[in-house]
């Protein structure tokens, strides 16, 4: 079996800043696994780029001809196309859990975040893809995107609050996973790497046990997500 890869993913008005936390979820999972893979920037304004896949959206990996889409899909496909490298889920038993993050992560963290940075990302995504995204995140939050970060401190007081769980679960091993990180931490990382790499606001407190953990996986696979280019440097 070959082993062709490439990953389209979002990028900013600068090519080298790749944002997207679902398309940060992939990233680490591909390293997890050690495979490499050609990464295309892909912009808001640019779907014909990625039509062939049937939808509008990034991730979309292809694999030897073969096309996935999402984060989650993508992951499923990696665990089973290369068994024989280092398991996302720690076996079968732990996608279940995984998925429960994951959902977590997209619907509780993910809004939290944004509250935070939607004008920062606003502020360094393509001219050409400005008014997309000021249209389709207006209509998702009912508000401008001014209004939808009017209160930063309390928006970012409240998504510090969320990460109570992460916290306790923390207290007992260095990752989500246990000893080892796996995809349940990539499910959570990739929001981190989203405020990180587009957004100057530091989302989490240096004795915080997340900001620990973070650093911790910014280290990861000889550091790519350190390295990555992103706006607090």
């Amino acid at each position: 079996m070959g082993e062709a890869l490439t990953l389209y993913e979002l990028a900013a008005a600068d090519v080298a800043l790749r944002f997207s936390p679902h398309c940060w979820k992939t990233r680490m999972a591909l390293a997890h696994k050690g495979l490499e893979a050609e990464y295309i920037p892909w912009r808001f304004s640019e779907k014909e780029a990625i039509a062939f896949s049937g939808q509008g959206l990034v991730p979309v990996l292809v694999h030897d001809g073969e096309t996935v889409s999402d984060s989650w899909r993508i992951a499923l496909h990696l665990e089973e196309r290369f068994p024989d490298r280092p398991s996302l889920f720690g076996g079968p038993g732990g996608i279940a859990p995984a998925r429960f993050v994951n959902d977590w992560a997209d619907m509780t963290l993910s809004p939290a975040i944004a509250r935070i940075i939607l004008l920062d990302i606003h502020d360094r995504v393509h001219d050409a893809d400005r008014a997309y995204f000021r249209a389709s995140r207006e209509t998702r939050f009912g508000r401008t995107l001014e209004e939808a970060v009017a209160d930063r401190p309390a928006h970012l007081a409240a998504f510090r609050q969320a990460l109570a769980p992460l916290r306790r679960t923390l207290a007992n091993a260095p990752f989500i996973a246990g000893p080892a990180p796996a995809y349940v931490d990539y499910c959570v990382f990739g929001m981190l790497m989203w405020a990180r790499c587009i957004s100057p606001v530091e989302l989490l407190e240096s004795d915080d046990p997340v900001f620990a953990w973070r650093d911790r996986l910014l280290d990861a696979f000889g550091g790519i997500s350190r390295s990555a280019p992103c706006v607090q440097g």
